[in-house]
C-alpha cells in the first residue's frame, strides 16, 4: 500500500509570550507530521496550547522558533501577500461561532472566499458557493439570512465557506461546541464524508465523544503533544444519527 504523504510537518515548534521579564511557553518543542487525508482531532484543557498551535498551523500566527511546512512549502518564509494566497488556496477555516456575516445570504457567505480568485466570472462564484451548499444539505436554502437558520444550518454554511476554494485541509475549531447532540453528529456526518474524498481535517473539540469521530486523537498539556493515537472502536456519525432519531432536547433547551 502507498504510503500517503506528509501535508502538515512541524518541527521543534516553540511560541513564547513575553509580559515584561515574565515569558510564558504557550509551545514547547511541538513536532508532529499529518498526512495527507487524516482526520485528527486535537485534544487538551485550556491554555495547554492546542489554539496556538491551530493558529500557526492556520497560517494566522508564528512560532518564536521551529520549523512549519505544509504540503512541502516552507511556510516561515513566505511573506504577507504569499501567506494571505496559501491561506485561501490551502486552507478551509470553520469556527465555533461560524463567523458568517448576518446581513448577507447563504450564498453571498459562501462566496465571500471566491472574491479574491479573479480567475473566476461572477456567475462561476455563484455557481461553485451554490454546489457547496448543496454538498453540505442546504441546496434549498442559498438565499437565506443567518436568522432564518438553525445553528446546525448555520454551520453548514460555515463549512459550505471553507470548502468553497477546495482546500487540501480544513481546520475546525470546536465546530460542534454551539450545538446540541444531533446536530453535531450531523456534522460529523459531513466531516467523515469530506474525510472520505480525501480531505484532511483538523479538528480542536473538548468533548470526548466528538474526539472519537476522528482517526486519530492528539492531547496537549502544558504546550507539549503528551499523546498521539489512533482512535479505537472509531464511531461512525451515520451510524450514530440511526442510533439516535432524536435530537437531544435538554441540550437545544439550555
Amino acid at each position: 500500500m502507498e504510503k500517503e504523504k506528509i501535508l502538515i510537518e512541524v518541527r521543534n515548534l516553540e511560541k513564547i509570550y513575553r509580559s515584561g521579564e515574565i515569558e510564558l511557553h504557550a509551545l514547547s518543542g511541538v513536532s508532529l507530521s499529518i498526512e495527507a487525508g487524516e482526520f485528527v482531532a486535537i485534544m487538551g484543557a485550556s491554555g495547554s496550547g492546542k489554539s496556538t498551535f491551530m493558529n500557526i498551523i492556520g497560517c494566522l500566527d508564528s512560532p518564536t522558533y521551529g520549523e512549519y511546512y505544509l504540503d512541502g512549502i516552507d511556510v516561515l518564509k513566505l511573506n504577507r501577500d504569499q501567506l494571505a494566497e496559501l491561506r485561501n488556496k490551502k486552507i478551509g477555516f470553520i469556527f465555533q461561532s461560524f463567523n458568517i456575516l448576518s446581513r448577507t445570504t447563504a450564498i453571498e457567505n459562501v462566496e465571500l472566499p471566491l472574491l479574491y480568485n479573479n480567475k473566476l466570472n461572477s456567475k462561476e462564484r455563484r455557481e461553485k458557493a451554490f454546489n457547496a451548499l448543496k454538498a453540505v444539505g442546504l441546496g434549498d436554502r442559498p438565499d437565506a439570512l443567518p436568522n432564518q437558520l438553525s445553528g446546525g444550518q448555520q454551520q453548514r454554511v460555515a463549512i459550505a465557506r471553507a470548502l468553497v476554494n477546495e482546500p487540501q485541509v480544513i481546520l475546525a475549531d470546536e465546530p460542534t461546541g454551539n450545538l446540541d447532540s444531533r446536530t453535531s453528529y450531523e456534522i460529523m456526518e459531513i466531516f467523515q464524508n469530506l474525510n472520505d474524498k480525501g480531505i484532511t481535517i483538523v479538528m480542536v473539540t473538548h468533548e470526548a465523544d466528538i474526539a472519537m469521530f476522528a482517526i486519530s486523537n492528539i492531547l496537549f498539556k502544558d504546550g507539549k503533544i503528551i499523546e498521539n493515537n489512533s482512535v479505537k472502536n472509531r464511531k461512525s456519525a451515520s451510524e450514530e444519527l440511526k442510533k439516535n432519531p432524536k435530537a437531544d432536547i435538554n441540550k437545544m433547551l439550555k
